[in-house]
């Protein structure tokens, strides 16, 4: 019986690898977390763009453990702010921020935006495929809406509780207060999970 292959989501989040897990449904393949292989989160993530820091970490991780590599970056971006959080979505209120604090930060920037159109913003994805050291698949996601008033809900993570989806009216739903059954048919990540399922089965996985 050929051995199972074994596939790195680079992340030491377990929700983020739990939703990656999910989405990417991989039945002949056993994926595995930074935590699995005792490995430190502690790529270099210093990229202009997601898909540069996805890059940084796809390609550093898959050095570390000799597996080929899958990694995520993600974030949000709020259109009067100039597309900030950005790349520093997950350490924008500080390097070891809560996502309590960093949401907290945004909303004390949005104070004095009222109308809803004032707070668009949308979550970002990209996901890189690293094998022996080549980027050899890259897929993207994007999911719009806007910031809400205050935080809501204790679902997900990161900054879903003050992200209303644009199909909500203003002070409908944050992804916060979604099952996370149907933020995975909508969300950024799901997206760029989807078409990254289909080329790693499309290689063998």
């Amino acid at each position: 019986m050929a051995e199972r292959r074994r596939l790195l989501i680079a992340t030491g989040s377990r929700h983020k690898f739990g939703e990656l897990h999910d989405l990417l449904d991989l039945h002949d393949t056993d994926l595995v977390s930074l935590t699995d292989l005792d490995l430190a989160d502690d790529a270099i993530e210093n990229g202009a763009t997601f898909a540069d820091n996805a890059t940084i970490k796809a390609r550093y991780y898959a050095a570390k453990s000799g597996l080929p590599t899958l990694a995520d970056d993600s974030g949000i971006l709020v259109d009067v702010l100039g597309g900030r959080p950005g790349v520093k979505t997950r350490r924008y209120a500080g390097v070891n921020a809560t996502d309590e604090q960093n949401n907290r930060k945004l909303l004390t920037e949005l104070a004095d935006f009222y109308g809803p159109s004032e707070r668009s913003a949308r979550y970002r994805c990209v996901l890189v495929l690293v094998e022996d050291g080549q980027v050899v698949e890259q897929t993207e996601g994007a999911f719009e809406g806007r910031i809400a008033f205050e935080a809501r809900g204790k679902n997900g993570f990161g900054y879903d509780p003050v992200f209303e989806p644009d199909f909500e009216p203003s002070g409908g739903r944050t992804v916060g207060q979604m099952p996370q059954d149907e933020k995975n048919q909508i969300s950024h990540r799901a997206k760029a999970a989807r078409a990254m399922r289909e080329r790693l089965i499309a290689r063998g996985y």
